[in-house]
């Protein structure tokens, strides 16, 4: 590949009970294509094609590679289905290949943290990832329930904390803002 790596990529943490987890990864996705990166997203727990950034990617940013391995709808906590846990296992293989195949500068685990607590994926594996990301590869991990042993491995991490909200007020998600 000829194009510029980064010299030591870092693991960055974005959880909490407030908006804009995803946004803020998909944010510096947008700042590092524009410096010439190459970035993969990977979202568990998430099957829609719906999702704006699918569309956008799609249509504008040939450098953003986007692949969802999960169901249009919930996840259970209490009850996840035996499809949920396949695909989120899958999810995790191919976050572990495309990792440690080093040909992306930026690596996005969207929801891996809610994967997590949901049981879908083990910690382990995670924290394993983590560990042995090849030294330029930018790695970040969004979701709610972020376990505090990822919390403690990682270089960067921000909490988003939920001070209000218009779906307290009956306001469903609107398609572009909040999906």
């Amino acid at each position: 590949m000829n194009h510029r790596r980064l010299e030591k990529g870092f693991v960055h943490v974005y959880t909490g009970n407030g908006k804009g987890k995803t946004t803020a990864a998909l944010g510096l996705a947008l700042r590092a294509i524009g410096h010439g990166y190459r970035v993969f997203m990977l979202q568990f727990m998430k099957g829609s094609k719906e999702y704006g950034e699918i569309k956008a990617a799609e249509k504008y940013l040939p450098e953003l590679t986007i692949v969802q391995s999960g169901l249009e709808t919930f996840v259970d906590k209490e009850n996840p289905s035996p499809e949920d846990i396949a695909l989120a296992r899958q999810g995790l293989d191919m976050a572990r290949k495309v990792i440690m195949e080093g040909n992306y500068d930026l690596v996005i685990l969207d929801e891996i943290n809610v994967a997590v607590d949901f049981d879908l994926i083990p910690l382990d594996a995670v924290l394993d990832l983590i560990r042995n990301k090849p030294n330029h590869v930018e790695l970040i991990l969004t979701g709610r329930y972020a376990h505090p042993k990822i919390i403690k491995a990682a270089d960067v991490v921000t909490e988003m904390n939920l001070i209000n909200h218009p779906y307290y007020d009956g306001v469903e998600a609107r398609k572009g803002i909040e999906y």
